[in-house]
């Protein structure tokens, strides 16, 4: 058995092997994270302006709304019923937008996970041979 390592030496390399790979995971998992962190910036910017300008437009539709209802009714009356029914649509979307987060996962590095089980199947099935 001269030249094989011993049982301290393989410790020490499985050890050493197992330390690079967490750094690598890690490294994996951090890129991956950073990655989506830039593009939920980004989308959350720009669904931000949509939602200024949309506001913008849905004023003008508002008072489009009320003009309308205003020759026929009084214009108090017109503008009250058009409020309440923005204001409808708005609960409306609320509830819908809620229940859309609830459903939403946790953002998490999916492909780092994927790796590490994968490295830890690996790893027990070589130590079971």
């Amino acid at each position: 058995m001269a030249g094989e390592p011993s049982v301290g030496e393989l410790v020490k390399q499985a050890s050493e092997q197992l330390s690079d790979l967490v750094k690598t995971e890690m490294r994996t998992a951090q890129a991956e994270m950073m990655q989506k962190g830039k593009r939920a910036g980004k989308g959350g910017g720009m669904l931000g302006a949509a939602a200024a300008v949309g506001y913008v437009g849905l004023i003008g539709v508002w008072a489009s709304v009320a003009a309308a209802l205003a020759i026929p009714l009084d214009v108090w009356l017109a503008v009250l019923i058009a409020t309440v029914l923005f204001l409808a649509v708005a609960g409306v979307l609320a509830l819908l937008g809620r229940a859309q987060l609830k459903r939403a996962v946790p953002p998490k590095p999916e492909r780092a996970i994927d790796g590490v089980r994968s490295d830890v199947h690996e790893i027990k099935e070589r130590v079971h041979r």
